[in-house]
């Protein structure tokens, strides 16, 4: 039995909360938050306390916080052979000022409140300071997902960024595109099966080999009525993607 203690009130730490509570091999012991409204939902399940002097004993303290909270939260412990872990994508190893042993364990998944998410399916990238503790953090994810990944700091903030393009970008441009849906009267609904069909080609074919549309074709005439339709602020972001497209595949506005 792996026990762990989560510090944290956000998105992450409560579906991480929720996942770990139900999971045989781990005995979350404790869960942590300045306030305690954020973590009183999980009081009926495990201790809950806004009191870093009373941390429990555990074998992992999982800082499930913003970037900005992790340096700061992390002097603050005093864990001596301990392991402590960020969930950052950004953030190095280093971060983590604590005296302790040191690890990232990053969830590589959009979190949303009031979405429920299958953690066999979400990559879980792993990084430790020692062997030891890299095989303890194997073990945590692997009694959860499927998808295992022993990734660097380095490489952990390249994922991030491309993380950001096929995550935050895109939903970004589904709600323009839902605006211009409701500016038009239509509804959004109908753009959906194109979206799953898109995201789904890409599981069988690299995104390089599935883009089609205008910019790919040139076909300037229609990129010209899309334009003139747009409001500014999306014409800048029409105009910066159809260049992107078009230098992919070797042409030039």
């Amino acid at each position: 039995m792996i026990n762990i203690v989560i510090l944290g009130g956000g998105n992450v730490a409560y579906h991480l909360t929720n996942a770990l509570l139900q999971n045989s091999v781990v005995n979350v012991v404790q869960v942590y938050n300045r306030s305690l409204g954020k973590i009183d939902c999980f009081k009926n399940s495990t201790s809950i306390t806004n009191n870093l002097s009373e941390l429990k004993d555990a074998d992992i303290y999982i800082l499930a916080v913003s970037d900005n909270a992790i340096s700061e939260l992390s002097s603050a412990l005093n864990l001596k052979n301990k392991l402590v872990v960020h969930t950052s994508g950004s953030m190095a190893l280093d971060e983590l000022k604590s005296t302790s042993k040191k690890g990232v364990f990053y969830l590589l998944q959009s979190f949303s409140r009031e979405r429920k998410i299958d953690f066999s399916t979400v990559p879980i990238c792993i990084e430790a300071e020692s062997e030891k503790d890299l095989m303890l953090l194997e073990t945590l994810v692997k009694s959860m997902s499927k998808n295992c990944y022993h990734i660097n700091s380095t490489q952990r903030k390249s994922l991030h960024v491309a993380a950001v393009f096929v995550n935050n970008f895109v939903n970004h441009l589904y709600h323009i595109g839902h605006e211009i849906c409701e500016q038009h009267k239509m509804p959004f609904e109908i753009l959906l099966p194109l979206i799953l069909e898109t995201a789904n080609k890409i599981t069988t074919l690299p995104p390089l080999d599935a883009q089609t549309g205008p910019a790919k074709r040139n076909d300037t005439k229609t990129i010209q009525k899309h334009i003139a339709m747009l409001t500014k602020n999306q014409q800048e972001i029409y105009t910066l993607l159809t260049k992107s497209i078009y230098n992919t595949y070797g042409k030039k506005l």
